[in-house]
C-alpha cells in the first residue's frame, strides 16, 4: 500500500494528540523561572556568608547542579521535565540532568562501559561544541584584536 505525503500528513495530524500551547508554556515559564530564583536565593546566600561575588556565582551553580543530580537519582527531576519540559532543560540544572540520567539508566552495565561509556552520551556534544567554539572565539579574537593582549 503507498500513501502519498499528504495523506501520512493527515494520518499524523489525526493520531498525535493536540498540546495546550499556552499551558505548556506558562509551566515552562513557571518553573525555569523558579530555578533561575533559587540560583539568585543561592547567591544572596553565598554572599551573605561571606563569599566574594565570584565565589558566591560558583557555589550558586555548584549547588543547582548537587540538586539536579540528587534529584534526578530520586526520580523528581525527570517527573518535573515531564510536566516543565524546556523550563528544566535551559538552565545548568538541565545539563546535569543531562549527564546523570543516561549514567543511573546504564549502571547495570558496569562503571566502565556502563556509566562511563554512557554519561556523556547526551550532554557530550554540548561539551565538545562549548570547547571547540571557545577555542575558534579565542583564536579569532587574537588575530582581530591583537591589543587586547
Amino acid at each position: 500500500m503507498k500513501i502519498t505525503r499528504n495523506e501520512y500528513s493527515d494520518m499524523v495530524k489525526k493520531a498525535s494528540p493536540n498540546s495546550p500551547l499556552a499551558i505548556n508554556c506558562l509551566w515552562a515559564f513557571v518553573v525555569g523561572g523558579g530555578i533561575c530564583v533559587l540560583g539568585e536565593l543561592l547567591y544572596g546566600f553565598y554572599r551573605n556568608m561571606n563569599f566574594i561575588n565570584s565565589d558566591a556565582r560558583l557555589m550558586s551553580s555548584i549547588t543547582l547542579v548537587g540538586l539536579s543530580a540528587f534529584f534526578t537519582g530520586l526520580g523528581w527531576y525527570g517527573r518535573l521535565a515531564k510536566k516543565a519540559g524546556a523550563g528544566t532543560l535551559v538552565p545548568i540544572t538541565g545539563f546535569a540532568n543531562a549527564v546523570v540520567s543516561p549514567a543511573m539508566e546504564f549502571r547495570s552495565e558496569g562503571l566502565i562501559t556502563g556509566v562511563g561509556a554512557k554519561m556523556f552520551i547526551i550532554a557530550g556534544p554540548v561539551i565538545v561544541y562549548g570547547v571547540l567554539a571557545s577555542v575558534v572565539y579565542g583564536v579569532v579574537l587574537y588575530f582581530i584584536l591583537p591589543n587586547m593582549r
